[in-house]
């Protein structure tokens, strides 16, 4: 009786289910992701994104640094609007209008965008971001005379030239006051030359700097004195125009008195100059402003959905929905099909051997094919069970049969029992006890619970002792036993089991080899394995027949007659008894050349060396 399967746990159901969950979930992700990204679309237009506007914060800034008021701020208000298509306002600080790119009227955004402020804020040093401190674009009082520049111009090019005596390369880049400076690509060493070409003439301050400096030593002198770091002598302030700190680092205080903190006093110094500095710049730049900025000529309103575009929303979602249904669905009934194929065939009894058709090249289909091939193993084994007890029955009758027609003829006093006779019985008894003896140690070794004692164990001498064992059935027939072994092959193995493996190869070499034939037992070592072969020069092993000397019960005369061949098992213990050591074993053979059988084997190391 086939098992019902409960409707919530059907493959089906549960894909349906899947399917709706995840359509669910990417409907309510995608309706999210648009709502976040047009709420955050309307914030970057409102201009409460600074880091998308610093570009028109940045030319504002330029033009209050080059100013002292903000009067003729509303044409370059205009054209930045025209420019960018972003509705630009300026405010003082108590919201009075200064310049606006909206008509008259227009209200202003809720919040200001960014503060527009030279003096405290640096947009000019790094593009895109705002430093605090002082817009070098703030020239003032330091700007140099047209008179100064052609004589400074003159040393830039004349250092220049002798910098390119050294093979350096610069370029001369003039600063917001007018000034030239060199400039060199960056990670070039210009200490040997700038120590050359040094004339002290380019960096000393021209006489409209000096004056500047003088002004602005005049307004550090109080802060320097509260800070205890005046010391009643003048006050020399350095100018170094290549400077790139935004902090005041251009005009450094040269010496102070010697105090305990040397670093607190070089940071108050800095503060008292950095003062003094917007103090004396403030007269030439024009107030601060606040910079409003919005989307053309309108106030953004807040972004809210509205009946309309909700259900659309909800339809579209439905839509979603039932069309994912659908095709998970349809999906669904093609997968669930060859799984209840794959069902139905293994609930048929065993020995149908029943196979499904493969019909599609995905994971289903690679099911089918693997329950086809263990279809297929499953119908091998079983042939295989039948003709094992087949071979082991007819392995067994044959002894049996002897022993018991000979007992029941010296029941009957048809036979005296003289020694010629109980030695042919001893001997079919022997068959019989090799037989059991070997399929024994098949079955242990099948189970995994075949004993090794391994121990270290010469090759010579494991060879040797073979020889010696099979020398009287070798000269019996005829067939010359020779070994070969090299000293450096050591094993670690059991010598009885590896005795009872070589024993078998040359068991079945022997048998198969003429008179005047020769079975060669050899060990060498190869790299890090021992390599054991016992050839022959017997009749070989045919290329059909070759692949199946290691099966069970299988011998090449299909007459099965015990005369000229063994029970069929001594191949198989061969392999299993390799195998427990790590090791592997191959034939090789070519009619009419005799055969080769190798066994490899890890290597041990030479227990004189220890």
């Amino acid at each position: 009786m086939k098992r019902r399967i409960p409707l919530r746990k059907r493959l089906l159901v549960r894909l349906l289910f899947v399917s709706a969950l995840i359509a669910v979930c990417s409907v309510a992700a995608t309706a999210w992701l648009a709502v976040t990204t047009t709420t955050r679309a309307l914030k970057e237009e409102q201009g409460q994104d600074l880091a998308a506007d610093n570009s028109i914060l940045a030319q504002l800034s330029g033009y209050a640094a080059a100013h002292p008021d903000w009067s003729g701020v509303q044409r370059t208000v205009r054209d930045l609007a025209r420019t960018t298509g972003r509705r630009i306002a300026l405010t003082n600080a108590d919201r009075t209008l200064v310049a606006d790119s909206a008509p008259r009227g227009t209200p202003l955004p809720p919040r200001p965008a960014a503060t527009v402020d030279p003096l405290r804020t640096d947009t000019y040093t790094d593009t895109g971001t705002q430093l605090s401190g002082i817009d070098p674009r703030v020239v003032g009082p330091y700007r140099v005379t047209a008179k100064e520049r052609v004589r400074l111009d003159a040393l830039a090019a004349k250092r220049r030239q002798c910098y390119g005596r050294f093979g350096i390369e610069t370029t001369v880049v003039r600063i917001p006051s007018g000034r030239p400076v060199l400039s060199s690509p960056d990670g070039t060493d210009t200490s040997y030359a700038a120590e050359q070409c040094a004339d002290g003439q380019l960096n000393t301050p021209t006489p409209t700097e000096e004056k500047a400096l003088a002004d602005l030593t005049d307004l550090a002198r109080p802060c320097l004195k509260q800070a205890g770091l005046d010391f009643g002598g003048p006050l020399f302030l350095t100018f170094d125009p290549s400077a790139k700190d935004p902090q005041g680092g251009r005009y450094l205080v040269a010496k102070f008195p010697k105090v305990s903190d040397s670093k607190a006093a070089g940071q108050a110094a800095q503060s008292c100059v950095l003062s003094a500095r917007r103090i004396q710049l403030e007269p030439y730049v024009a107030p601060v402003a606040e910079l409003f900025l919005g989307i053309g000529d309108q106030t953004p309103s807040r972004f809210d959905m509205s009946t309309g575009n909700k259900a659309k929303v909800v339809g579209a979602a439905g839509l979603v929905l039932a069309v994912t249904v659908a095709v998970t669905a349809v999906v669904a009934v093609r997968l669930v099909r060859p799984l209840r194929a794959l069902t139905e065939a293994a609930q048929q009894p065993p020995e149908l051997h029943v196979r499904v058709p493969v019909t599609t090249r995905d994971e289903t289909g690679i099911l089918a094919e693997a329950f086809n091939d263990l279809t297929e193993r499953r119908e091998r084994l079983e042939a295989q069970r039948k003709a094992m007890v087949s071979d082991i029955a007819h392995e067994l009758r044959s002894p049996l049969t002897n022993i018991r027609g000979w007992l029941e003829v010296v029941r009957d006093g048809v036979v005296d029992p003289d020694p010629a006779l109980l030695a042919s019985l001893h001997e079919e008894s022997l068959v019989l006890q090799r037989i059991i003896d070997d399929l024994q140690d098949l079955a242990a070794a099948d189970a995994g619970t075949l004993r090794l004692h391994r121990e270290p164990l010469h090759a010579g001498d494991l060879l040797d002792q073979v020889a010696a064992a099979h020398r009287v059935a070798a000269d019996a027939a005829g067939v010359a036993l020779r070994t070969e072994a090299d000293d450096t092959a050591w094993l670690d193995a059991d010598p009885v089991r590896m005795r009872q493996a070589l024993g078998n190869l040359v068991s079945n070499a022997l048998r198969h080899t003429p008179a005047d034939g020769t079975v060669t037992l050899a060990a060498r070592r190869d790299g890090e394995e021992i390599v054991l072969t016992v050839t022959d020069t017997g009749t070989g092993i045919a290329p059909e027949d070759l692949p199946h000397v290691f099966d069970r019960f299988w011998r090449a005369e299909k007459s099965r007659s015990r005369r000229t061949g063994g029970s069929g098992l001594g191949l198989p213990i061969v392999r299993h008894l390799v195998a427990a050591h790590g090791g592997t074993a191959e034939a090789a053979s070519e009619p009419g050349a005799g055969a080769a059988f190798t066994l490899r084997l890890p290597a041990a190391p030479d227990p004189m060396d220890a």
